[in-house]
C-alpha cells in the first residue's frame, strides 16, 4: 500500500483519487512520468524546485501532506467501486479530523465530488467545507490525461500560494 505523508500543522493536504499502478509499484505518489503534480507545485511557487516522485516525503518540509480518498491502486479512477468510495470517505474524514490541515486541496473535481456529494463544483476555494475548521480547495487533476496546459493548471494552484490564510 502506498504510504500517506501526514503530519500535524500542515498548511495543505493534497488529496488524490487513489494510487495509480505505477505509483504503487515504486512506492511514491504521482510517479507516472506524464503526471505534472510536482511541476505544477514548483511553477505555482509552492515549492522552490521541482521535486521528483522519490522525494514525495519531502513535501512535509514545506508543510504539505499527501493522501488519497481511496487507498486501493487501480489503472484509473474509473476502476473504483461505490464501496471503495464509501470506505475511503470514512477513512479520509478521520484523517482530516485527526490532522486538521489548514487547507484540503482536492487534486481533481471528482475527488471533492465523491467526498462531498456536491455535483456543481468550481475550481478554487469552496463555499462549503467538509470538516469544520479546514478550508476546501478544488484543483484540477495533474494527470497527463487532463487536457489543460501546465500554465492553466499552475494558475489555479497558484491561488493556494497567494492565499494569506495558508
Amino acid at each position: 500500500m502506498l504510504p500517506d505523508h501526514l503530519d500535524y500543522n500542515l498548511k495543505i493536504l493534497f488529496i488524490g483519487f487513489n494510487p495509480g499502478l505505477q505509483s504503487e509499484e515504486v512506492g511514491h505518489h504521482y510517479a507516472n512520468p506524464t503526471n505534472r503534480f510536482f511541476a505544477v507545485l514548483n511553477e505555482a511557487g509552492l515549492t522552490d524546485r521541482k521535486l521528483s516522485p522519490e522525494e514525495d516525503h519531502r513535501l512535509l518540509e514545506y508543510g504539505y501532506g499527501l493522501t488519497n480518498i481511496v487507498d486501493r491502486p487501480t489503472r484509473g479512477a474509473s476502476d473504483l467501486t461505490i464501496e471503495d468510495y464509501v470506505q475511503g470517505r470514512k477513512h479520509l474524514l478521520n484523517k482530516i479530523k485527526m490532522y486538521m490541515p489548514l487547507v484540503n486541496c482536492y487534486v481533481g473535481k471528482g475527488v471533492y465530488q465523491k467526498l462531498s456529494g456536491i455535483k456543481k463544483v468550481d475550481w478554487g476555494f469552496q463555499p462549503i467545507n467538509q470538516v469544520e475548521g479546514v478550508r476546501d480547495f478544488v484543483a484540477p487533476s495533474t494527470s497527463g490525461l487532463v487536457r489543460m496546459s501546465l500554465k492553466e493548471l499552475t494558475e489555479i494552484y497558484r491561488q493556494l500560494k497567494l492565499d494569506k490564510k495558508i
